[in-house]
């Protein structure tokens, strides 16, 4: 997994809650190979209309978006089912953080599985952003994961992420990583466990 410490790049502002992995990631979609490039499939009943035809309003769809590599979304962003396929289509399509208040849970699992950042900020703050980058769309946002800081221009807010969430986006940790990383307090238990109850290591 490619490590996550700090980006700087084009943000576009989704000023939606409650978008769910269907709509990230429309179902009939689930066919269609990572290999394949799920990125254009992102976002597809709300990017086009039936005929195929972009929606001209939609964010995304706008030229000084169309190259973004951070969204700024609203509360419950990824909620919905757990289709992981959902955070593959974010990645595919070249975003690699979304800021919101909130996240689906699973989605941000499987977000932070395959290195994109679920970084949850204050609303007020997530507002604020989203209204100074539809006021100057070529704004560049910088995501510093190390210190948990969102920067645009002169102004500064914090998010949050749990920590185990933070140190395998830091370090490009799958979860067997990052249990190899507790090797020595895992071998410190295995001997006091030996040590304290030694007939549970007795062969018969």
């Amino acid at each position: 997994m490619e490590k996550f410490t700090r980006l700087t790049a084009i943000a576009c502002p989704l000023r939606l809650a409650n978008i769910d992995t269907d709509q990230l990631l429309p179902a009939r979609f689930l066919k269609v190979s990572r290999a394949a490039g799920l990125g254009r499939c992102l976002f597809q009943d709300l990017r086009l209309d039936s005929k195929g035809q972009e929606h001209p309003d939609f964010p995304l769809n706008r030229p000084a978006w169309r190259n973004a590599g951070i969204l700024v979304g609203g509360a419950n962003f990824g909620g919905g089912s757990s289709r992981e396929a959902a955070a593959y289509a974010l990645l595919d399509y070249g975003i690699r953080c979304v800021i919101a208040p909130s996240f689906g849970d699973i989605f941000a699992q499987n977000s932070v599985k395959n290195g994109l950042l679920p970084a949850a900020a204050e609303a007020a703050d997530v507002a604020e952003l989203a209204a100074t980058l539809e006021r100057n769309p070529e704004s560049s946002v910088t995501v510093d994961l190390e210190t948990q800081t969102v920067t645009c221009g002169n102004a500064s807010f914090q998010f949050s992420i749990p920590g185990s969430w933070r140190d395998q986006l830091l370090n490009g940790w799958d979860e067997i990583d990052l249990t190899r990383s507790h090797q020595d307090e895992i071998e410190t238990f295995r001997r006091m466990r030996r040590k304290s109850e030694p007939w549970l290591f007795t062969r018969g």
